[in-house]
C-alpha cells in the first residue's frame, strides 16, 4: 500500500461502544509505524467534504484511553447519501491531506460509502485502502456474529423492560398494560432482547412484536386478553418498524429519510407504542402506559457491556492491523466459536457484501406463534448481555 495518512469517520447512529472502536483504530494506527498520521472526519463525510478535518494524532494518550468509556460518536456523525457530484470533493480532501487510507465505523449504508469511494479512487489511480469497522444496535448487518454496540443496547432493553415490568405489575389495579416501543426498523434483534428480562411466566414481557412477523389486529388483541386474563396485567414489547401483511407501517408514518427509508421516530408521527395503546384502551377500556426510549439505549455508558466495549476496541485495533498490511475492501467481523463459555475471534467480510444485504433474525429464533422470541435466539442473546440482577419477591403469606 502507498504510505500516507489514515482518516476514520463515524457515521449515522451512535452505540455506546462506538468511540472504544475509534480508540482502538488511533492505537492500532500509532503502532504501526512510519505509516502516517490519523485524522478525523468532523460530522462524518458530509464534514470531510466541507475540510472538516482534525489531527487525533495530536491528542493526549489519556484522552484517547479515556475514550474507551465514553458514550455517543465523539467525531460527529451524519446520514448524508452521497451523490455523483460528492466524489470529486472527497478524492480532493484525500489528496490535500495525502490520505491513503480511509476507515469509517457505521452499518451497511457506512460500508456502502466506504466501498463506492475507493472504487472511485481507484477508476481515477488514487491508491486508496478501504476498511470498515462494524456498529449498528440493530445487529442487522450481514457477515458478522453481532455487531458492536448490540449487546450494550441490548442489556439497556432487557433492564428497561424487567424494571417497567415490576413497575406495572405492581401497578396492574391502576394500569393493567405497558408497551415498549424499541428502535429497529427492520430487524427485531433489538426488541427481542426484552425476552432475557422473563425469568418465569408471569414476568414481563409478556408478548414481543417483531418486525419479521406481520402484525395482525385481532391476534393482537387476544394475545393480549388472554395475558391479562392469565396473569393480571400485560406486558409488551415491539420494535418500531412493526407492519401489517400489507407493508403498512403500523405507526402509519410515510416520512422517508435520505436513504429513502420510513421515518419512525419523532419525525414519523404516531409511534407504533401509541399505536398498540389506542387498540387496547378502544379494545378493553383500560389505562395504560407507553414507553419510548428512541435514542437512549445508543448512548446508555452505564449499561454498557464490558465485552462490547473490549471487543468494539478489538475490531478497530483490527481494522488498522489490517489496513496496515494492505488489506481493502473489507469490514472487520465478529466470529462466535462458542457459547458456553463464550468466545469470539475475528474474521472479514467483503464490504460489497455488506452493502447491499441486512440481516433480518432467522424464522428459528423467533417462535412460531410470532409474538415471541423462541429459545434458540435467547442462548444466542444471553452470552452478549450478560447476567441480570435478580430482585426479590413476597410470598404474600395471609395473615391470620
Amino acid at each position: 500500500m502507498a504510505k500516507g495518512n489514515a482518516v476514520v469517520g463515524q457515521s449515522c447512529g451512535p452505540t455506546s461502544v462506538i468511540n472504544s472502536s475509534l480508540a482502538g483504530i488511533i492505537d492500532g494506527w500509532a503502532e504501526a509505524k512510519n505509516i502516517g498520521r490519523a485524522l478525523g472526519m468532523r460530522w462524518g463525510i458530509e464534514g470531510f467534504m466541507a475540510g472538516q478535518i482534525v489531527d487525533l494524532s495530536a491528542e493526549p494518550a489519556e484522552t484517547i484511553a479515556a475514550l474507551r468509556r465514553t458514550p455517543s460518536s465523539i467525531l460527529g456523525s451524519s446520514r448524508h447519501k452521497l451523490q455523483d457530484e460528492d466524489f470529486p470533493k472527497i478524492l480532493a480532501r484525500l489528496k490535500e491531506h495525502d490520505i491513503r487510507t480511509l476507515f469509517m465505523i457505521g452499518g451497511n449504508d457506512t460500508m456502502d460509502t466506504i466501498h463506492r469511494v475507493t472504487e472511485y479512487a481507484a477508476g481515477r489511480g488514487y491508491e486508496l485502502c478501504g476498511v470498515g469497522v462494524p456498529k449498528t444496535v440493530d445487529n442487522d448487518l450481514y457477515g458478522t456474529d453481532h455487531t458492536p454496540g448490540y449487546p450494550s443496547a441490548a442489556r439497556y432493553v432487557a433492564l428497561s423492560v424487567q424494571q417497567a415490568g415490576r413497575l406495572a405489575r405492581d401497578m396492574q389495579k391502576v394500569d393493567p398494560f405497558v408497551i415498549y416501543q424499541s428502535i429497529g426498523r427492520d430487524a427485531g434483534w433489538l426488541t427481542a432482547a426484552a425476552a432475557l428480562a422473563r425469568r418465569d411466566e408471569a414476568d414481563a414481557p409478556h408478548l414481543v412484536y417483531l418486525p419479521e412477523r406481520a402484525f395482525d389486529r385481532e391476534r393482537f388483541l387476544t394475545d393480549v386478553e388472554a395475558a391479562h386474563r392469565r396473569f393480571g396485567y400485560v406486558s409488551i414489547a415491539c420494535g418500531e418498524g412493526i407492519k401489517y401483511a400489507d407493508g403498512t407501517p403500523v405507526s402509519a408514518s410515510e416520512t422517508q429519510d435520505k436513504f429513502g427509508n420510513i421515518e419512525l421516530g419523532a419525525m414519523g408521527g404516531v409511534s407504533v407504542a401509541m399505536r398498540l395503546h389506542r387498540m387496547i384502551a378502544d379494545a378493553f377500556g383500560w389505562r395504560g402506559e407507553f414507553q419510548v426510549t428512541e435514542s437512549l439505549c445508543m448512548s446508555s455508558i452505564d449499561r454498557a457491556v464490558q465485552t462490547d466495549l473490549d471487543e468494539a476496541y478489538a475490531c478497530g485495533r483490527e481494522a488498522s492491523r489490517l489496513a496496515a498490511q494492505g488489506t481493502s475492501g473489507r469490514m472487520v467481523t465478529l466470529v462466535r466459536e462458542s457459547n458456553t463459555p463464550y468466545r469470539c475471534t475475528m474474521g472479514t467480510a467483503a464490504l460489497a457484501d455488506v452493502a447491499v444485504r441486512a440481516r433480518p433474525m432467522p424464522d428459528e429464533m423467533i417462535a412460531a406463534e410470532g409474538n415471541f422470541p423462541s429459545e434458540t435466539f435467547l442462548a444466542y442473546a444471553r452470552p452478549l448481555v450478560g447476567e441480570l440482577p435478580e430482585y426479590a419477591d413476597l410470598k404474600y403469606v395471609p395473615a391470620t
